[in-house]
């Protein structure tokens, strides 16, 4: 796999079987190996994608996709008007370390500086389970500000 190029694309609405797959294996993934199916998601990500305020990408090499970027389009003072957040980030394993998330949060800036916004944010998993996540987001650029919470409606 190391030297394979990789192509990035953004998702359409029709790609949200694609975008379904990869984030129930990131759910999975984060819970500790518990099923995700994905099914539940697809439908989600099919109105997401349509409605402009979140867009993806997906990575390929050669024709076969091997990770998903989607970012929510976000706006707040404090940010100086618009920004996008990363929500979502998977990379197949055997094509992390090669360069696959890099190029998909490159994508994600490129995109946002045509916006026009200032940043991209990027909620971390817990640490330090989750350190080699944290410092793939530090080498990118990104830096910490805090932790986040969240509030269940």
């Amino acid at each position: 796999m190391s030297g394979m190029p990789i192509r990035v694309q953004p998702l359409e609405a029709d790609s949200a079987d694609l975008a379904a797959r990869f984030i129930a294996a990131l759910l999975e993934e984060l819970s500790g190996g518990e099923p995700c199916d994905p099914a539940p998601l697809e439908p989600v990500a099919r109105d997401l994608l349509a409605s402009g305020r979140v867009c993806g990408f997906a990575a390929y090499s050669l024709e076969r996709p091997v990770g998903v970027l989607m970012l929510n389009k976000c706006a707040a003072v404090y940010a100086g008007g618009r920004f996008g957040e990363i929500t979502e980030l998977f990379v197949e394993p055997e094509w992390r370390s090669q360069g696959t998330a890099a190029a998909l949060v490159d994508a994600a800036a490129e995109h946002g500086r045509r916006q026009g916004w200032k940043r991209l944010e990027v909620g971390a998993p817990d640490q330090p389970a989750w350190q080699r996540t944290l410092a793939f987001y530090q080498r990118c650029g990104f830096t910490e500000v805090g932790p986040r919470l969240r509030f269940l409606l």
